[in-house]
């Protein structure tokens, strides 16, 4: 019997089969990229610190636990609605993003997603979650959610970012609505203590966001954005952090007495003065010439934020 002679080394078959294997393990890291592309659309970071909020509000509308089905549809609703006034915005904001060393690894700036899917990602996400919120829960609710994602895309993104150094002022009227959003779901209305807890997050929202547009100052300036610090000088952008700090802190004591009770107070007393020493001490830093450190004021006021609704929750609970 003649036997054929092995082939050295491997098979014609497994060598075929090895570009295959690795043609499979790129096709699978494309696709992951695209779906991290995707969620980064979202501003997952934005919809966390919603969230935040908007849950301790439900609470204590609803004087302890809320319904759960109802908490259930806010937070995807909620969270579908800021993911698509996000990816929205992107889209809208693609051709500044490619100018600022912050946003040009945004998926549409490095075209990883193209402007087209990103659009009608948004407004699919945006359709889906009016359909959620006007199914479970009520007509307020729903158009508070509609009226914030056409507030931030519209007003905020097209207009006011563009033209005004007001923008973050106004544009935190969006950012305050899931407070009014989460309060409408569970009671049908907004009272004076959902109103309290919107001012907390609608003042809280300029030293927040100020102190950011510090950092990013040289790329504001280079993509034509008037944000506060790029086109008034720095003694003006303090006292501006420093007035609505002290708004911020205000408000959440104008809420202790709206169904809010000692814990809740003590904790803004004390959050309250942190936040303020800090935005104190970053002026203090301006006069004398040193470096401003805004990034310790941006982070300390997402603390602040977090704590103070975190003592919402427990007060409502107790």
């Amino acid at each position: 019997m003649i036997t054929e002679r092995p082939t050295e080394g491997r098979s014609p078959g497994l060598r075929e089969a090895a570009p295959l294997a690795a043609d499979r393990t790129e096709a699978r890291r494309d696709i992951g990229a695209v779906l991290r592309a995707y969620v980064s659309l979202t501003k997952p970071r934005i919809v966390e610190l919603l969230l935040i909020t908007t849950v301790p509000a439900m609470m204590l509308a609803a004087g302890g636990w809320p319904d759960l089905g109802i908490v259930l549809v806010v937070l995807v609703g909620g969270s579908l609605a800021a993911g698509a006034a996000s990816a929205l915005n992107c889209y809208i904001d693609r051709d500044i993003d490619q100018l600022m060393r912050r946003t040009k690894r945004r998926p549409l700036a490095t075209h990883t997603v193209t402007a087209r899917s990103a659009l009608i990602f948004g407004l699919t996400l945006a359709a889906v979650s009016l359909v959620l919120m006007a199914a479970f829960t009520n007509w307020l609710a729903t158009a508070l959610t509609a009226a914030a994602i056409f507030y931030y895309d519209v007003v905020y993104t097209l207009w006011l970012k563009r033209r005004t150094s007001q923008n973050t002022f106004w544009g935190g009227i969006c950012g305050a609505a899931p407070v009014l959003i989460g309060w409408a779901a569970v009671t049908g209305g907004v009272s004076l203590g959902g109103w309290a807890l919107f001012a907390v997050v609608f003042f809280w929202q300029m030293p927040h966001f100020y102190a950011l547009a510090i950092k990013y100052k040289d790329d504001y300036a280079r993509a034509g954005i008037p944000m506060l610090p790029v086109v008034r000088s720095a003694a003006r952008v303090n006292r501006e952090i420093i007035l609505f700090t002290v708004l911020t802190v205000l408000s959440s004591l104008l809420a202790w007495p709206l169904g809010l009770g000692a814990i809740y107070g003590g904790t803004a007393i004390v959050a309250g003065a942190f936040f303020l020493a800090e935005a104190l001490l970053m002026a203090g830093r301006s006069r004398r010439g040193e470096p401003l450190k805004p990034m310790r004021l941006f982070h300390w006021s997402i603390t602040y934020l977090t704590i103070v609704f975190i003592a919402v929750a427990i007060d409502a609970l107790l």
